[in-house]
């Protein structure tokens, strides 16, 4: 995926999640943050995007294959149980039986190639 991360200041950031470059591959990685809910880390035009991998409408994980959970073009997030879709931009669901239903998100910040939880 094309697009460069812009790096913000951390010096208040939580737990690391992982490295940007991580993302790369799929344009998805799974992570947890100590033990919660499953977190779901996309990179989408250069930015970083979290969101809690919890369907809104079964409340099950999005994916069912760690990483892989946006479509062919990567413009959909997608449920693995039910093929809803949510965009990447805001996690609004615009196709499925949780239609206008949004995923939660979570603040993550960038800095030094690395995602971190937001402060």
């Amino acid at each position: 995926m094309a697009g460069t991360v812009l790096e913000t200041d951390v010096s208040d950031a939580g737990h690391k999640l992982c490295l940007v470059s991580d993302l790369e591959k799929t344009g998805a990685k799974s992570v947890s943050r100590d033990g919660k809910d499953g977190l779901l880390l996309v990179l989408s035009e250069g930015e970083v995007r979290a969101y809690v991998s919890h369907c809104p409408h079964l409340g099950v994980p999005l994916e069912t294959i760690p990483d892989y959970v946006l479509d062919e073009k990567c413009e959909f997030l997608v449920c693995s149980t039910h093929g809803a879709r949510f965009q990447v931009e805001d996690g609004l669901c615009v196709r499925g039986p949780c239609r206008d239903q949004s995923l939660e998100q979570v603040g993550v910040k960038v800095k030094d190639g690395a995602v971190y939880l937001a402060g």
